[in-house]
């Protein structure tokens, strides 16, 4: 049971305490969880109603409410934890495995894997991905272990995409900003179409060899496929992407992998930082690319 705590400061004396908690980053849903799942909110140890004060000084604690029941199927699952506390979990996925369940990958995804993890273990969670990557990306996914971190991650996540792609590009920044749309032909597939969504990718080409780019992308919105996307319209996409270029000798999968991840600790207010090395088959294209 995960019990969270606050010291209540000198600037919020006579604050309600739903108004306190608001301000220390707890969503108005789980506030109502706690009230009517969970134990409730207590000051100093004593029972507190939301829409009583607070004062300075004063502990405010509660306990986060227990996570429903997840129908998804522990599965041994290939990936790696690079990090792991009571609020934050960032996983190492390889390419040619899914994310999360889906009509087309109903099993054998991270997700599964991860409840797998916890099963042995003899705990019991959800998995709660904050970036989704696609299926034939590699790299890092960050995950929130309960409700009350899951949105301040999703608030101070920073990521950063390594991608090889075909053509030279200048060895310069730039940008892309175009909207983002789902293409009618596809159900999974999108295009930049004047009537999509806003998106924005940064990059920087790192280096450039024998026709192709090494390009490091930050994806400033969160647009399916939004990297896949901006790339295949600046006319370079990612090389073995077969939805938005065309499969490359050799190798299964697109070279694009998450490579950093960023995010303020929700608790401690500390910013982290992981990084990924790159799997074998995309340094071997690099090496084959000179």
């Amino acid at each position: 049971m995960t019990v969270l705590r606050y010291i209540v400061p000198p600037s919020a004396d006579g604050q309600r305490l739903g108004i306190f908690l608001r301000t220390q980053g707890v969503t108005a849903g789980l506030i109502k969880s706690v009230k009517y799942n969970g134990d409730g909110f207590f000051a100093d140890g004593a029972p507190l109603h939301t829409d009583r004060p607070v004062h300075t000084g004063q502990q405010i604690t509660f306990a986060l409410p227990p996570e429903p029941p997840t129908s998804v199927t522990p599965q041994p699952v290939p990936f790696t934890v690079a990090y792991e506390d009571e609020f934050a979990a960032v996983l190492e996925k390889p390419a040619g495995i899914a994310v999360h369940p889906t009509l087309n990958y109903p099993d054998g995804t991270l997700a599964n894997g991860w409840l797998y993890y916890l099963q042995k273990q003899g705990r019991i969670g959800v998995f709660r991905p904050v970036n989704r990557i696609d299926k034939n990306t590699s790299g890092l996914v960050l995950c929130a272990q309960n409700a009350f971190a899951a949105p301040l991650l999703a608030d101070s996540a920073q990521k950063c995409y390594l991608a090889i792609v075909q053509g030279c590009l200048p060895l310069a920044p730039g940008e892309v900003e175009a909207p983002i749309a789902r293409r009618g032909d596809s159900i999974i597939g999108r295009c930049v179409r004047a009537d999509g969504k806003y998106s924005l990718t940064k990059y920087t080409v790192l280096a450039v060899g024998t026709g192709h780019s090494l390009v490091a992308c930050t994806p400033c919105t969160g647009r399916t496929h939004q990297i896949r996307v901006h790339l295949a319209y600046l006319g370079h996409p990612v090389l073995g992407d077969d939805v938005y270029g065309k499969p490359y000798p050799g190798i299964e999968g697109q070279c694009l992998h998450a490579a950093k991840i960023g995010f303020v600790h929700p608790t401690t207010g500390q910013y982290m930082e992981f990084e990924s090395p790159l799997p074998e088959y995309f340094q071997k294209v690099l090496r084959g690319l000179k």
